[in-house]
């Protein structure tokens, strides 16, 4: 009988939103090379000018031409965006301009050097951000890169050439690229090319020949680069496949499925399915189809189906497990979605009379297989258990009568039932109330209790319900007809029903599984420090599990145990001995393990793609396995999320540390910079003095009187910064103390007037106090420090001539200072910033002035004191304006 006609396949979803994604991006095209000198560059531009000639908008972003002249000769004729000027610890760096080139949208632009590190201060730490940036914007873009730099061939480049590379590009940019061109080229030519000059200066090129660009070291790279772009066309070819509904697979390369169960030969199945992969040079998966029946497994099946999906993922295959019903059909359905031109699967044990009746799982494979290639394996690996030795069948559980009981007790309810309608309806309408009971039984309690209630309807309503009654004895030979087909139609009710029961089974049981893990790793998300991690993580695997677990941690050298649940739980020697070595190997130790079996708890390491990061154990008072394989699967997704928290705090301290650093690093070169500012120039002036006059004999008085005024004043000024700087020193050390008494702040203003009556001789001074200001409780030396400083800043910044006013005023229970000048005020985003140590403010002329510690001194003194001090600029007219808040004390008024 000829084929239905098969219903039209749909394209994929995720496909399909991945090439719709596609659509408002600019379009990304790679030019790839395995090493340095191959010609990436030299292509890019000849394509780029090929587009040019089709009238296609082009400039060039930046291009590195490394000093090649036939490379420079392609630049010529193309529109060029200038590059933008960083400054950076005394140093001129020109980097790509971003905002220029989004702002002239071009059509296609040229970027070189995409594993680049910009400089401080740009937009993106990365030139590879800058491009997406660019794709975002829908601009294409062309550019360029070595396969040394892709970040997961990174620890293969060094092991190869033995150089780390510091720059590299993370896989998923590459695998989001439109189009990648290998730019190929032989060792020997090459080396050829390197040895003309034609990749680095001669020097530098015999060094490259010595060590990175050897025959091997380029013929394994060549090799990387060919590979890498090989796995992208093929998921470019899988993603255009399920967008379009394409059934497959197209043999455009190889890819291996592996289908296994319970069976004791999966993991023969999945060896032989990883040596084929390497044979072929192809990626390989092994499924594993979760059917109704999975349910019915014992504990000793369900871990054989556990260890060779973990071997799969060991072995550097992918693990999948999907739900399922009809086995023949779902594997074929995965292998066409994802393009499987290789099955590899188990011949069937059953008996040839099973067969006939059920069916062959392996027989309905290779019949409906068509263009994909069907592995059958036969034998056992040599070394297996022979499969008769196993019992694959479920333990036997003990019998419950009560579903039974129930289901009777249902049928009798319709009995009843049908009794009643019988003097209404036609009897042949009684039977569907049965059926209704044998449709209770098979949702409530499953197969076994739905069969037993379908033979007791049938036998209910030849009794009751068909003459002669009370007798199984059928008259009429309709009845009989009528019976066979009721008793039919239960049956496949109560089987079809309990199928639908048992897959509700498994779907609620993942759903409750997955809710879980939903619920631990939002918990996760919302957790900020290591110990509330920490226990959030053993009390979660804890109650989760029904075990007792321990956690250890890597400090200072050595694995230490940070947390346990119960609280009280103690590590032994044996037990230590254990998680180390589970560190150390990055493999189970302990208890059921291959190693260290005698230790009480089982240890785990907990993993990240950087690698282990903390080491978990468990153990429990029960018998036998800690752990069945549905717990031990549930126990690696706890484990797998907790790491990545574990990592994240981790990686959040590292850039605290970092961040410190950096911070710490800025501070000492400011201070270097002020200190070789700063006292140079008081002290070039005190020297050049001193020298007028020794050197000077017939000075005229005037003249001597200015000499040895500019001495004073510049010593005043290197005092003054030496203080500064000690003063600075005090409030980092937590040195400072203040002596807190009740002080009339007039008079601290009076005597630090006096004080700065040389730096503001070139000022009009005007003070504006309250009468009723009242005093306030402070140590009146560190705040006319504080008034001195501030008076000194707006000497530096406002100019000759002009006035600095100090006004106080109650405002409520506090008292405000106010410090005003008729400067250029303050920038908007330095408002915060003037109170950072060494921080100075621009002025007009583009000359810094100052230290920059005066005011971070304020500040320090100030909130010592309890009070607050805030910067701003004046309303009535340009100038900056300093604020000091104080508490007034009431009982005391001036």
């Amino acid at each position: 009988m000829p084929d239905q006609k098969a219903e039209p396949k749909r394209p994929d979803p995720e496909a399909l939103l991945r090439e719709a994604a596609t659509e408002t991006r600019g379009h990304l095209k790679v030019f790839l090379g395995a090493a340095p000198g191959v010609g990436k560059t030299y292509e890019m531009l000849l394509s780029a000018a090929a587009q040019r000639r089709a009238g296609v908008d082009v400039v060039i972003g930046l291009i590195e031409t490394h000093g090649r002249v036939e490379t420079e000769a392609l630049v010529h004729g193309f529109e060029i965006v200038p590059l933008r000027q960083v400054d950076y610890n005394g140093r001129h760096l020109r980097e790509m301009d971003l905002d220029a080139i989004l702002a002239r949208k071009p059509a296609l632009v040229l970027v070189d050097e995409l594993a680049h590190s910009n400089a401080p201060g740009s937009r993106h730490p990365k030139r590879y951000q800058d491009v997406e940036d660019l794709l975002a914007a829908g601009i294409d873009v062309y550019t360029a890169v070595n396969i040394q730099h892709l970040e997961s061939l990174n620890d293969v480049v060094q092991q190869i050439t033995r150089i780390k590379v510091r720059e590299t590009v993370p896989d998923a940019f590459l695998d989001h690229a439109d189009e990648i061109e290998v730019i190929d080229l032989t060792p020997a030519d090459l080396i050829q090319r390197l040895k003309e000059g034609k990749v680095y200066v001669p020097g530098r090129a015999e060094r490259a020949l010595t060590h990175y660009f050897s025959a091997g070291n380029l013929t394994a790279l060549r090799e990387l680069a060919l590979r890498r772009t090989a796995q992208r066309v093929d998921q470019q070819l899988l993603t255009h496949m399920q967008a379009h509904a394409i059934s497959g697979p197209w043999s455009a390369g190889d890819r291996i499925l592996v289908v296994v169960n319970e069976h004791p030969k999966a993991a023969a199945l999945v060896r032989y399915a990883r040596r084929m992969a390497e044979r072929l040079r192809a990626p390989w998966t092994a499924l594993y189809v979760e059917t109704p029946r999975s349910l019915r497994l014992n504990e000793a099946a369900r871990d054989r189906i556990a260890e060779a999906l973990r071997m799969t993922e060991r072995l550097g295959g992918e693990a999948v497990t999907m739900p399922g019903r009809e086995l023949a059909g779902e594997i074929l359905d995965y292998a066409a979605k994802n393009n499987f031109s290789h099955i590899v699967i188990g011949r069937s044990r059953r008996s040839r009379l099973h067969e006939l009746i059920f069916g062959s799982i392996t027989s309905e494979i290779v019949r409906r297989a068509g263009n994909v290639a069907v592995h059958v394996v036969t034998g056992d690996e040599k070394g297996a258990p022979a499969a008769k030795t196993v019992d694959t069948r479920p333990a036997a559980a003990p019998f419950d009568v009560r579903p039974y009981l129930v289901s009777a007790a249902v049928v009798a309810v319709a009995l009843g039932c049908g009794e009643v309608l019988v003097r209404f309806l036609n009897v042949q309408n009684v039977a569907l109330v049965f059926l209704t009971a044998v449709l209770v039984s098979a949702v409530a309690f499953g197969l076994g209790a739905a069969l037993f209630a379908s033979l007791l309807s049938v036998l209910a309503f030849n009794l009751f319900f068909l003459p002669p009654y009370f007798s199984i004895t059928i008259a009429d030979p309709e009845n009989v007809v009528a019976l066979f087909f009721f008793l039919v139609v239960a049956l496949v009710a109560s089987n079809l029903t309990a199928s639908v029961r048992a897959q509700a089974l498994v779907a609620r049981q993942r759903a409750r599984t997955t809710e879980d893990l939903y619920l631990f790793s939002r918990k996760l998300a919302g957790i900020a420090s290591m110990d509330d991690l920490l226990w959030a993580i053993s009390s979660q695997v804890a109650s989760m599990l029904k075990v007792r677990v321990v956690l250890f941690l890597p400090e200072n050298g050595s694995l230490e145990l940070k947390t346990a649940w119960p609280p009280e739980d103690v590590a032994e020697e044996a037990d230590l001995a254990a998680a180390k070595w589970s560190w150390e190997s990055n493999k189970p130790a302990g208890r059921g393990a291959d190693t260290l079996p005698g230790a009480r708890r089982l240890f785990l390491p907990m993993r990240t793609g950087r690698g282990p990061v903390a080491v978990i154990g468990i153990d429990s008072d029960k018998q036998g396995p800690l752990l069945t394989p549905d717990e031990q699967r549930l126990l690696d997704a706890l484990s797998d999320q907790a790491a990545l928290a574990i990592e994240r705090i981790n990686l959040s301290d590292d850039f605290d540390k970092a961040q410190r650093a950096a911070e710490r690093d800025r501070l000492q070169a400011a201070l270097l910079t002020s200190i070789s500012h700063d006292l140079r120039t008081p002290l070039a002036s005190i020297l050049g003095a001193a020298d007028g006059l020794a050197g000077l004999p017939d000075l005229t008085a005037d003249d001597r009187t200015a000499l040895l005024s500019t001495i004073q004043e510049e010593a005043e000024r290197l005092n003054r910064f030496i203080a500064n700087l000690l003063d600075m020193t005090k409030l980092e050390s937590g040195a400072v103390a203040p002596n807190m008494g009740l002080v009339d702040v007039s008079e601290v203003m009076g005597t630090t007037l006096r004080r700065a009556e040389r730096i503001l001789a070139g000022h009009r001074v005007e003070t504006a106090l309250d009468p009723s200001l009242p005093m306030v409780r402070i140590d009146p030396v560190l705040f006319e420090q504080v008034l001195f400083n501030l008076l000194d800043n707006a000497a530096k910044y406002a100019p000759a001539g002009t006035t600095i006013s100090m006004e106080g005023r109650r405002a409520g229970n506090l008292v405000s200072l106010r410090i005003l000048d008729e400067g250029p005020g303050i920038p908007q985003a330095d408002l915060e910033r003037v109170f950072d140590k060494f921080y100075r403010v621009r002025k007009a002329d583009s000359q810094r002035a100052g230290t920059g510690l005066g005011l971070a001194i304020c500040r320090g003194f100030v909130e010592a004191m309890g009070g607050t001090i805030e910067a701003g600029n004046r309303a009535d007219r340009p100038g900056a304006v300093f604020t000091i808040t104080l508490p007034a004390q009431p009982e005391a008024t001036a």
